[in-house]
Parts: structure tokens; sequence; C-alpha cells
């Protein structure tokens, strides 16, 4: 059953990070007035340059006191601010359904919410995200995937945008009846992560200049990753990267023997978990660090995020950081 809303934007949340902007590093085109800078010259309060006067110019930005020194006429120019378009890009895969606790070790327990998925985190991020930018009054979209685009919703700001995103949200969720954290139903449909296919189908619609918000485990391909971001780097988009694990996943905690299955293709395999845990986390490990290594190649900002541990603390920090490195350049 589809998680409530409510569970997915929790206030504190909010709270800790209404203060903090989401700007993005390339200089962007607006339609309405927003927080983010543009290529344009304009009236806002952010000053640009001088430019000496030429006849026919607005004598009202004329800069008196450069006058009064220089005995010579220039112009104040500002920057615009202005809006920006965020495309969330969510991952809906059969892997997206794991939940090694009850969510009751977060204190999310409720009938209709027993365990906190991936996914679960995953919407909780783009909820509070989601509220913030569209306060900033940018414009925001959603994308849900898995091996293909599975709903959409359209780039807006407008009143009313961020309850079509959470409806879109809580409507198409990994199905937790055909994965759980034990089993898989012996005939289930199962949908993997097909990130390459995602960026083309993406980018071939999204030609303005945006933020790319990728929120996902990342179980793919490395040289899929490396491909879909190399596509967005190019086509100049900026890309923040959210990867979000489970806590068994993280540590492999598992001692018995046991069939493991496979999260996005069903498959089962006996394995000894302490006979595989060191190079199990060996490998864990190689992945995240070529995704570091990747989103620092490309300049892209990225977090790995424990899905069993609050979002706040971890999302403030990284936006915080985000905004002075933002800031400073």
């Amino acid at each position: 059953m589809p998680a409530p809303v409510a569970h997915y934007l929790d206030p504190a949340h909010l709270a800790s990070i209404d203060s903090l902007e989401l700007r993005a590093r390339m200089i962007v085109q607006g339609l309405v007035t927003g927080m983010h800078r543009s290529a344009h010259h304009g009236l806002s309060v952010e000053f640009a340059q001088h430019r000496q006067y030429a006849p026919g110019d607005d004598t009202r930005h004329l800069d008196w006191k450069v006058y009064a020194r220089t005995d010579k006429l220039h112009l104040k120019q500002h920057l615009k601010e202005t809006n920006l378009d965020i495309l969330f890009l969510v991952d809906c895969s059969d892997s997206m359904a794991y939940a090694s606790q009850p969510a009751a070790a977060a204190g999310r327990a409720t009938k209709t919410l027993p365990t906190w998925r991936k996914f679960d985190h995953a919407a909780g991020l783009t909820a509070a995200l989601a509220y913030m930018a569209l306060n900033q009054r940018d414009r925001v979209g959603l994308i849900l995937f898995a091996d293909t685009v599975l709903a959409t919703t359209r780039m807006s700001s407008a009143q009313g945008q961020w309850h079509a995103i959470m409806e879109t949200l809580t409507a198409h969720t990994p199905e937790p009846e055909a994965l759980t954290a034990n089993t898989v139903a012996p005939d289930a449909h199962t949908r993997g992560t097909d990130l390459a296919r995602l960026f083309d189908q993406v980018l071939a619609k999204h030609s303005r200049r945006s933020l790319l918000v990728l929120v996902s485990d990342l179980f793919d391909d490395p040289d899929a990753i490396e491909r879909s971001l190399a596509q967005a780097f190019h086509r100049r988009h900026d890309v923040v990267i959210l990867q979000v694990l489970d806590p068994a996943e993280l540590t492999f905690p598992f001692r018995a023997p046991a069939d493991f299955i496979g999260l996005e293709d069903g498959s089962r395999t006996p394995l000894d978990p302490p006979a595989i845990r060191a190079a199990y986390i060996d490998a864990l490990q190689a992945h995240l660090d070529r995704t570091r290594a990747l989103a620092r190649r490309f300049h892209f900002d990225y977090l790995l995020l424990d899905s069993s541990k609050p979002l706040a603390p971890a999302l403030s920090r990284f936006l915080a950081r985000r905004a002075a490195v933002l800031k400073h350049r």
C-alpha cells in the first residue's frame, strides 16, 4: 500500500532547510523573477558592472559617484535574478522497495507504513527539496523511472505543483508485495534500473539548462552511470546525486547461510554471508568510490544517505556546504 503523503514530509525537515538556497552552478535564464542569476542584465539589487554612457541610454541609471571621481558618465548594470528549472529523477525500480528494518526503528511505523523502504526515504528527500524549491519560485518537475520512464509531472512553479508531485510519488511506488526484505514472488514482474536509457529520454525533451536531482540507489552498471552523467555535463546541466542505501546494504550484517534474492531481477543465489562479507564490502566501496569520482570529474554534487537515519541533519549539512561553495565561486 502506498505511504500517505504526510509520511513523506516531516515538518522538521522543512524547518531545517527553509533558509538554505538550492542554487545551480551555471548561470540560468528564467521566465519569471526568482532567486537565481541570469545572463541578462537587468535592474535587480545585485550589481554587475559599469558601462560607459551612450546617447539614448536611460539617465536614471547613471552612477553619479563615478562621474564625480572621473568626470565621465557611466551606467550601473545589475544582474536579473531568475527562476531555475529543477527536475527530480526518482528511482522506482524494485530494489528501492527494500527495507531491512521495520519502520518502528525510525519511529515511522503506522498501519499503512509498517516498513521504511529506500523509496520512502527518496520520496521524503524529494518532498522536502521540492517544497523548498517551489518556495523559491523555481519551476519543479518530477520523473519516476526504473528501466524506462514510469510517470512524470509537468515542469511548473504554479500553486498546487507540490501536491501534484506528492500524488505522483504516492501513486507509483515499488510494490512491496512483489519484493520484500526476505522474499520475491515466484512470478513477479521485476523492474531494474537503466540510467543510460533514462538520460537519453530526459535530455531529448529537456533542452533548457536545468538542475537535475537524481535520487537512486544507483544499482546500475558503472559505465552506464558514467555515460549518463557525461551526457548531462555536455548538455550543460547541473546534477545533484543523492544515493540512498539501506543499512544492511552498507554493512552486510547477515550471518546465516541463505538464498539471497536479486533485488532487481529476482534471481536466487545460495550464499554463506560470513565467507563473502569482506569481498562484498570491498566491491561496494569500489562502486561508491567510482561514483564519487565521477561526480567530482563532472563537477556535480554527491551525497550518500543511509535510509535508517533522519533526513534533516545530512540534508541540511549538504545544502549548506553546497551553498557556501557556490557563493565562493
